[in-house]
C-alpha cells in the first residue's frame, strides 16, 4: 500500500495553490483575549504582522506568546477548555468568521513547532508531500514540488541523493528544515514559527535563520523566540509581551526591531532586551 493510498487521493486544487510565489498576506490581531477555562491568559492584544516581513514575539516565559501564535492559525480552539475574543484578520477577513473553515485557515497559515515533528518512518520525499496529500490537494509534478520546497528550506543539497531515506534518519536541525519544507510545500501565505531553534545547535540555528531570511520575501513570518540575538538578526519588527503576577499577558511595546533594542519607549522593554530579567 502506498502513502497516497493511506492518506487519500490528491483531488483538490485550492485557490492559493495557484497563486504566484510572493503573494504573502498581512495578518492582524485585533483586541484578542484568551482563556483556558476561567483563567484569562491574554488581554486585548492587537498586533499588525505585515506582509513579507518577519515579526518576532519576545518576552519572558508564561506571558502568552505561544498561546497567541496558536490563536493565529486556530490551534487554540483545539484545547477543550479554551476560548477567545477579538478578531484575527488574514488579508482583512476574520479567520474565525462563521464562513471560514479551520482546515482552510491552516493551509494558508502554516506552523513550525519548537520540536521537529517529521513522520519518522516516512521517507524524506513523502514527508515533504504529506501536507499536500493530507489536505487532498492535487499535486501536478511531485518531484518539482519536493525539490522546490527542499531548496527553499535549505535542505536540498544535503538530502537530494537520499530522498527515500526515513525522515527520522536526519539530524535534529535537518528534521526542523524538513518540517519547514513540508510547511512551504502547501504555499502558505503566513508561516508561524514557535521557538524553531530552541532545541538546536548553533550551526543548525544559523542555517534556519538563513532560511528565514531567504523565504521572508514571499512569506509573512511570525516567530516566537527567547533568543534576543536571534530576534535582532532575523526580524523586522518586535512585539514585547509581558505578564504581571495575577494578571493576563499582553503586549507592552511594538516597534521596528532596531528601535526596540536600541531605543525602546518602555523601561520594562529595555530591561528585558538587555537581560536584566526574563
Amino acid at each position: 500500500m502506498t502513502t497516497t493510498d493511506l492518506i487519500g487521493s490528491e483531488t483538490q486544487t485550492l485557490p492559493w495553490q495557484q497563486r504566484p510565489s510572493g503573494a504573502a498576506a498581512a495578518l492582524e490581531a485585533v483586541g484578542v483575549s484568551a482563556w483556558f477555562g476561567d483563567n484569562k491568559v491574554l488581554a486585548n492584544v492587537s498586533l499588525d504582522m505585515r506582509a513579507r516581513q518577519v515579526t518576532a514575539l519576545i518576552g519572558p516565559s508564561g506571558c502568552g506568546k505561544s498561546t497567541f501564535i496558536r490563536i493565529l492559525n486556530r490551534m487554540h480552539e483545539l484545547v477543550p477548555s479554551a476560548s477567545l475574543a477579538g478578531e484575527v484578520l488574514l488579508d482583512g477577513a476574520d479567520i474565525y468568521g462563521p464562513e471560514q473553515r479551520a482546515i482552510d485557515t491552516r493551509r494558508r497559515i502554516g506552523m513550525v513547532f519548537q520540536k521537529p515533528n517529521p513522520f519518522p518512518a516516512m521517507s524524506i520525499y513523502d514527508n515533504v508531500l504529506s501536507g499536500l496529500r493530507l489536505s487532498g490537494t492535487r499535486i501536478g509534478d511531485a518531484d518539482q514540488a519536493v525539490e522546490e520546497s527542499l531548496v527553499r528550506s535549505g535542505l536540498w543539497k544535503e538530502v537530494r541523493n537520499r530522498l527515500s531515506a526515513p525522515g527520522g534518519s536526519l539530524s535534529g536541525g535537518q528534521q526542523q528544515r524538513l518540517c519547514i519544507a513540508r510547511a512551504l510545500a502547501v504555499k502558505p501565505q503566513v508561516l508561524l514559527m514557535d521557538e524553531p531553534c530552541s532545541a538546536l545547535d548553533p550551526a543548525s540555528t544559523r542555517r534556519i535563520e538563513e532560511t528565514i531570511s531567504e523565504i521572508g520575501s514571499d512569506v509573512t513570518i511570525v516567530i516566537v523566540t527567547h533568543n534576543m540575538q536571534q530576534a535582532q538578526r532575523v526580524s523586522d519588527r518586535c512585539a514585547f509581551f509581558m505578564v504581571d503576577e495575577g494578571s493576563p499577558g499582553g503586549i507592552v511595546e511594538i516597534g521596528p526591531t532596531s528601535k526596540i533594542f536600541s531605543d525602546p519607549e518602555d523601561p520594562r522593554t529595555a530591561d528585558y532586551v538587555h537581560g536584566r530579567f526574563g
